[in-house]
């Protein structure tokens, strides 16, 4: 059942208090009468309330003054004001102040219900509108980036550090690390957390349109260009703007972009007008940026003016340490999708994640984990609810040693390991695999089969 608006009302004049409340209880609403302002304020701290209206003229204050407290104290409550000497001037300022709206007496029912129910609606959106802010704040925040590594604690203590500054800022790390969730945190803890962040992945674009991407365009600049078109960096005004994948961008490109940081102004491509923006700029690579610099490929000047600030972000297997807390953190996120209580890693799992090397870091991770919930057949995760390529990756010393298991799953696991080893040490070749083991061909095929190793990770299905 839908919760009941409830709505404070605020007269001193009793029969007009009591009516209006009663008039709302058979409205369906639930209402409450104060006969002030501080009455008022004493019920808004006790309760919640949806809506309040209130009579202009109260003993203690001024509807005026009291609709201040209440905008700044409980901004998540609407306020219509009601007097019986209405004016123009008064409406005026009352909308201003943050009153929904502004009746005079006599109030007309039907009046009163069509502004109570879209001060109700404006409402309910506004309570939406900050419950997805505070989501954002929990998402985007430093605590959502999962780390005690003491690399890690370097990366915040840096954002801590140049997130407010409005210096241009490179992220670099191998791809799969984390640089956009990096550069939303610095954006979400800067002054400009409630302007707009533009996220452009310059290597998914093709290069004869990246530089309209990022400018825009008018109408006639080009063929198909039959109408102006807005480009990243306008629409990114006042916020920031993420150029990932930077090291793709050609000659052309590098000029305009020294010439944005330089002057804070660039023109649409076709078009001689400039646009002035104010805009922080974040960039990110998983390239060596100075190694192209001598080669040749980026330009130097653009190079030294984009690495002001560098935050470099560490590939997993330097991390080891956190691949616990990242694959518990995966683990609960996956499984609160699928409306199930999130399964727990067994020892060997654990040992297996820690032991492999995540050429695709933090993203490879999280996708195995994201496979290891739907495939899991109970709550712990084993060896064999992992993607191959990680569970094969089981130190064989833990081979050997009892995890509270049955001996029948042991020796599974113990030759599942020994299989994949061979496998791996012959090229994935199914008959060299076979004589190195001492098996036949088609018994090797049924294990692997059997034990999910027909992939090689590397090159393709097993030979």
């Amino acid at each position: 059942m839908a919760d009941i608006p409830k709505i404070l009302v605020v007269d001193d004049d009793p029969i007009i208090l009591d009516s209006l409340c009663e008039y709302l209880r058979i409205e369906g609403y639930e209402s409450v009468g104060a006969a002030d302002a501080a009455a008022a304020l004493g019920l808004l701290e006790q309760g919640e309330f949806s809506l309040v209206l209130s009579d202009v003229n109260i003993p203690d204050s001024d509807g005026f003054d009291l609709l201040r407290i209440i905008k700044k104290r409980f901004p998540e409550v609407g306020v219509i004001l009601v007097t019986g000497y209405g004016s123009i001037s008064r409406a005026v300022e009352a909308i201003k102040l943050g009153a929904y709206d502004y009746l005079t007496k006599p109030i007309i029912d039907d009046e009163l219900r069509m502004v109570i129910d879209r001060a109700l609606n404006q409402q309910s959106l506004l309570k939406e509108n900050i419950a997805l802010h505070r989501q954002l704040d929990r998402f985007y925040s430093l605590d959502a980036v999962v780390g005690q590594d003491h690399k890690m604690q370097r990366v915040f203590d840096l954002i801590e550090a140049v997130a407010d500054s409005g210096a241009t800022i490179l992220i670099t790390g191998q791809s799969g690390t984390g640089k956009s969730l990096i550069a939303r945190a610095i954006h979400h803890r800067s002054s400009r957390r409630d302007r707009p962040f533009v996220e452009v992945s310059s290597g998914a674009i093709p290069e004869t349109l990246l530089e309209s991407e990022l400018f825009g365009y008018v109408k006639g600049a080009f063929t198909g260009a039959d109408s102006d078109k807005q480009g990243k960096f306008a629409a990114a005004h006042t916020g920031t703007i993420f150029l990932d994948e930077i090291a793709v961008a050609s000659p052309a490109l590098q000029v305009r972009l020294l010439s944005v940081l330089q002057d804070h102004r660039f023109s649409p491509v076709g078009s001689n007008d400039t646009i002035d923006i104010d805009v922080r700029v974040i960039l990110a690579t998983n390239k060596d940026l100075s190694a192209e610099v001598a080669k040749g490929i980026f330009r130097d000047d653009l190079y030294y003016r984009i690495n002001v600030i560098t935050i470099e972000l560490p590939p997993l297997s330097e991390r080891v340490l956190d691949i616990r807390l990242l694959a518990e953190h995966f683990l609960k996120l996956y499984a609160a999708e699928l409306s199930k209580p999130a399964p727990k890693l067994s020892d060997q799992a654990l040992a297996a994640l820690e032991s492999y090397h995540w050429p695709g870091n933090v993203r490879e991770l999280e996708n195995a984990l994201h496979r290891a919930v739907i495939l899991a057949k109970d709550d712990v995760i084993r060896p064999g609810d992992l993607p191959s390529v990680a569970a094969s990756a089981l130190p064989a010393s833990s081979a050997g040693q009892y995890r509270d298991k049955s001996l029948k799953a042991a020796l599974e696991q113990t030759e599942r390991e020994v299989i994949s080893a061979a496998l791996q040490a012959h090229g994935y070749n199914r008959q060299a695999t076979a004589e190195a083991l001492h098996i036949e061909r088609t018994t090797l095929y049924k294990k692997i089969k059997r034990f999910g190793l027909d992939t090689n990770p590397s090159a393709g299905s097993v030979k």
